[in-house]
C-alpha cells in the first residue's frame, strides 16, 4: 500500500527552499551593490582623483636637484654689470638614498690620490668618525661588555638613544695621541669624506670648487666612471665690480642657508646647502635671483632602489635685476662725501666724534632712488689707520636728530590743525618759561622781530615754531608762566611729521630699515620736537619728506630696483622685462594745495632770499632750487669715558627744480662738531657741490642717452674694473 506523503513536511521544505532563495538574492544584490560601489568609487579615483594622485607620484619620483644655476645678475639704471656670476671648475658628489658611508670612504680614497684638498676644515668629530671606521675592532672594546649590559637594560631610553649611548661612550674614550696619529693623505680622506657626508640624498655637493686646476679636473674626468656619484661641473663665483654695500651678499657653498631662515627655506623648496641671499638687495630680491633647480626622475627596481635618473627639467638662472642707481652718478657723488668727511674730521676743532655723512637723492615723482651713499671712518684692524667705508645702509638703518629741517613740517601740521594762518605775523623773541633757560633763535637771542611765516622758514625762526607748539597744546605764550600743554599735541605733531615722511618706515625695498626713536610725552619737549630736536629720524627719511614737498604732497615709496628682466639670451641685450616697478603713493598730505605751495616758496627763499639760510651757497646756482637748512643739538656717548658728550648734527634737504622737481635730497652729517666748537654748517656747502655733480653728469649725457625708448637697453660694461668676489666680501 503506497504512504501518503505528510503535508507538513512539505510545506516545511517548500519555506526552506523559499527561504533559500531569498537569501541568495539579498547575497547577490548585495554583491551587485558592492561591485557597484567599487566601480563606481575606482572611477571616483581615475576620473575625479586621478590628477591629483598622479601630480602625488610625480612629488614622489620627480626630485628638484640642487644643481648649480647661475644666479640673476644685477645692473645699474644704465645697463652696466654690478654684480655678475664668474664660473669655475667644480668637482661634486651626489649620493643616493642607499648609499652607505662605507661606500663614500672608497670613493673619499680614490679622490684623495686625484685632488688636492685643504684639511682646515676638518673637526674632532670628523677625525674620530674615520678612526672608528680605521679601527673598528679596537674601537668595540672601548666599552665593556658590561657597560653595554648597563645601557641596553635602561628601559627608560629608546633603541636609538641606547645606540647614541653607548656610541658617545665611545667617541669619548678615543685618545688625543689616536686621533693626531693620521697621516696628511688620510687627512685629504677625512677632508673628502667630511664633504660628501654633509650633502643630502640626490643633491650634488660641492667637494671641491675652488682652485680646481685644469689637471685635477682632468684626472676626475677621466676616471668618472670608477666615481660612482662623483662629477665635474661648472660652478658659480658671485662677483661684484661695486663696493656699495646695499648690493648685498650671498652665502658661500660651505654655509648653505642660515640657521636663523632654515625653517622658510626649506618650506619652499631650497636645499640646506643652498646659496642664498644674506643682506639687503640679495636678500630682498632672493627669490627673483635665485635660479630654478633642474628636476630628475628616479627609476627604481623591485625592491626601491635607484637604477637610473631621468631629467625633467633642466633648470634655468635666476632673473636679472636693473636698479634704479646711475653708478656713475653715486660714485662721483660718493667721491665728493668722502673727500668732505675726511676734509672736515681733518680740518676742524671739535670733530672728534664725527664718523660717518649721508646723502640721499630721489626722484620726487616716482620714488626712484638715484642716490643712496654712506660713508664711515673706521680704524683699519691690520694697520691702525684711519680708512673709510661704504655704509650706504645706515641711511635707513640708523637714525639722528635732524634740526631745522622738520620746521616745513612743522608749519603744515600749524596750517592744518588751525592754530596758524598762511601770511600770519608772530614776534620773534626769547622764550621764558618759568623754570626754565631762555629759548630763542639762532639769528636773534635778546630782540622782538615780527615776521609772517614764508619769513620764519627763510630765517629758521626757532620762535616762530615754538608758538605754533603752544598753540598745538592749547596755550598762547605769555612770558615767565609755566607750561601746561594738552598732550594730544604730540600726537597731532608727529602725525603732521608722519604724513610727510618723518618718524614712519619709508617702505624701501631693503631689509632692516628702522623708524628712529619717538620720544616720550615730556610736556616742555612739545618746543622741542617742534625744531627737531628730540624725535629722531633716519637719512631716507629726511630724503623721502623732502620729496614729498618737492612733488605737491604724495608720499611716495623709494625703491631701488627699477625692473627684474629674463636673463640676456645673446650676451648683448638686457633680457625682456617681467616687471616694472611703478610709483606707490603710500598717503597724500591732507594740507592743501595753496598750503603746501606756500611752504614749497618759503623754502625756496632759504636759496634764494635776502635772509636765506641757504643763500651763501645756493644764491647763484642755476637749477633754481628749494632747501632748508638744520642743526640739531645731540649727545654721543662716549664708551671709553663712559659720558655724553654735547654735539652738533648738520643737516640739509632741498629739490630742483623748483617748478618740475628731478631730484630731492638730504645730507646729514651726525656728531659733525661738539657744541662748543660749532661754527657754522658745513652740510649746505657739501649739498651744493653733490646737487651741482647731478646736473654735471644728467647734461654731459643728455646726448648720449638712447633714443628709441621701445629699444632693449644694451649690455654696458662696469664702471670700473674693480672686482670683489663674495670670498673678499666675508673677510
Amino acid at each position: 500500500m503506497r504512504k501518503t506523503p505528510n503535508k507538513r513536511a512539505q510545506s516545511v521544505k517548500a519555506k526552506q527552499r523559499a527561504n533559500i532563495t531569498f537569501r541568495m538574492n539579498i547575497l547577490f544584490f548585495s554583491i551587485f551593490l558592492l561591485f557597484t560601489m567599487l566601480i563606481l568609487r575606482l572611477g571616483y579615483l581615475q576620473i575625479v582623483k586621478g590628477e591629483d594622485y598622479t601630480r602625488a607620484i610625480e612629488r614622489t619620483e620627480e626630485v628638484a636637484v640642487n644643481t648649480s644655476v647661475p644666479r640673476g645678475r644685477i645692473f645699474d639704471s644704465e645697463g652696466r654689470i654690478l654684480v655678475d656670476n664668474e664660473p669655475q671648475r667644480a668637482i661634486t658628489y651626489t649620493k643616493m638614498q642607499t648609499t652607505k658611508s662605507s661606500d663614500m670612504f672608497d670613493i673619499a680614497e680614490k679622490l684623495s690620490v686625484l685632488i688636492e684638498k685643504d684639511t682646515k676644515g676638518i673637526t674632532k668629530s670628523d677625525l674620530q668618525d674615520y678612526w672608528l671606521r680605521k679601527y673598528e675592532e679596537e674601537a668595540n672594546n672601548l666599552v665593556t661588555e658590561e657597560e653595554r649590559k648597563e645601557i641596553t637594560a635602561n628601559e627608560d631610553l629608546s633603541t636609538k638613544q641606547k645606540n647614541a649611548e653607548i656610541n658617545k661612550l665611545t667617541r669619548s674614550r678615543i685618545t688625543e695621541e689616536q686621533l693626531q696619529s693620521f697621516s696628511p693623505e688620510e687627512l685629504e680622506v677625512i677632508a673628502i669624506y667630511r664633504e660628501m657626508a654633509s650633502g643630502y640624498a640626490l643633491s650634488p655637493q660641492i667637494i671641491k670648487g675652488e682652485d680646481v686646476s685644469v689637471e685635477e679636473f682632468a684626472r676626475v674626468s677621466e676616471r668618472l666612471g670608477e666615481l660612482k656619484g662623483v662629477n665635474t661641473t661648472t660652478d658659480w663665483r658671485r662677483v661684484k665690480t661695486s663696493s656699495l654695500a646695499i648690493l648685498g651678499s650671498t652665502t658661500l657653498p660651505k654655509e648653505g642657508i642660515p640657521k636663523d631662515r632654515l625653517d622658510y627655506f626649506l618650506s619652499r623648496d631650497y636645499s640646506r646647502n643652498d646659496r642664498v641671499g644674506k643682506s639687503y638687495i640679495e636678500q630682498q630680491y632672493e627669490e627673483v635671483l635665485q635660479g630654478r633647480k633642474s628636476v630628475v626622475k628616479n627609476i627604481t627596481d623591485g625592491k626601491g632602489r635607484v637604477i637610473d635618473t631621468q631629467t625633467v627639467f633642466e633648470g634655468e638662472p635666476g632673473k636679472d635685476l636693473v636698479l634704479t642707481i646711475d653708478s656713475e652718478l653715486q660714485m662721483a657723488q660718493e667721491a665728493i662725501l668722502e673727500k668732505q668727511l675726511l676734509e672736515l674730521k681733518n680740518n676742524n676743532p671739535g670733530t672728534k666724534y664725527l664718523d660717518r655723512a649721508f646723502f640721499i637723492m630721489l626722484n620726487p615723482s616716482t620714488g626712484e632712488v638715484l642716490s643712496l651713499i654712506g660713508k664711515q671712518i673706521v680704524k683699519d684692524p691690520k694697520t691702525g689707520k684711519q680708512t673709510v667705508r661704504d655704509y650706504a645702509f645706515g641711511s635707513f638703518t640708523t637714525s639722528y636728530e635732524v634740526g631745522s629741517t622738520v620746521k616745513p613740517g612743522t608749519l603744515l601740521t600749524g596750517y592744518r590743525e588751525n592754530v596758524v594762518k598762511p601770511n600770519e605775523t608772530m614776534i620773534d623773541e626769547p622764550i621764558y618759561i618759568k623754570g626754565s633757560n631762555p629759548k630763542s633763535s639762532v639769528f636773534n637771542r635778546s630782540g622782538r622781530i615780527a615776521m609772517n611765516d614764508l619769513v620764519a622758514i627763510e630765517r629758521s625762526s626757532n620762535v616762530y615754531m615754538f608758538k605754533i607748539a603752544y598753540r598745538l597744546g592749547g596755550q598762547n605764550y605769555l612770558p615767565h608762566y609755566g607750561i601746561n600743554f594738552d598732550l594730544d599735541a604730540f600726537r597731532k605733531m608727529r602725525n603732521g611729521y608722519a604724513q610727510l615722511g618723518l618718524g614712519v618706515p619709508t617702505g624701501i625695498d631693503l631689509p632692516g630699515e628702522v623708524s628712529g626713536v619717538e620720544g616720550g610725552l615730556e610736556m616742555g619737549k612739545l618746543l622741542d620736537l617742534s625744531i627737531g630736536q628730540y624725535d629722531t629720524y633716519t637719512p631716507l627719511q629726511l630724503a623721502q619728506f623732502a620729496a614729498t614737498l618737492a612733488n605737491g604732497g604724495d608720499r611716495i615709496q623709494p625703491h631701488v630696483v627699477k625692473e627684474i628682466r629674463e636673463p640676456s639670451t645673446d650676451g648683448t641685450q638686457l633680457g625682456k622685462v617681467v616687471k616694472e616697478f611703478t610709483p606707490n603713493i603710500l598717503n597724500t598730505v591732507d594740507n592743501t594745495e595753496a598750503e603746501i605751495e606756500r611752504v614749497r616758496s618759503a623754502m625756496q627763499r632759504v636759496y634764494y632770499g635776502d635772509k636765506g639760510t641757504a643763500r651763501s651757497a645756493f644764491g647763484n646756482s642755476p637749477f633754481n632750487g628749494a632747501g632748508k637748512t638744520g642743526t640739531a643739538q645731540s649727545f654721543y656717548y662716549d664708551p671709553e669715558k663712559k659720558k655724553r658728550f654735547s654735539t652738533v648734527n648738520l643737516t640739509h634737504i632741498g629739490f630742483a627744480p623748483y617748478e618740475n622737481p628731478e631730484i630731492a635730497y638730504a645730507v646729514l652729517i651726525p656728531w659733525a662738531s661738539l657744541e662748543s666748537d660749532y661754527k657754522t654748517n658745513f652740510s649746505t656747502a657739501l649739498t651744493r657741490q653733490l646737487v651741482d655733480e647731478y646736473f654735471k653728469i644728467q647734461q654731459k649725457n643728455a646726448g648720449l642717452k638712447e633714443n628709441d625708448s621701445t629699444a632693449t637697453p644694451t649690455i654696458k660694461p662696469a664702471y670700473t674694473n674693480d672686482k670683489i668676489d663674495e670670498e673678499e666680501t666675508e673677510s
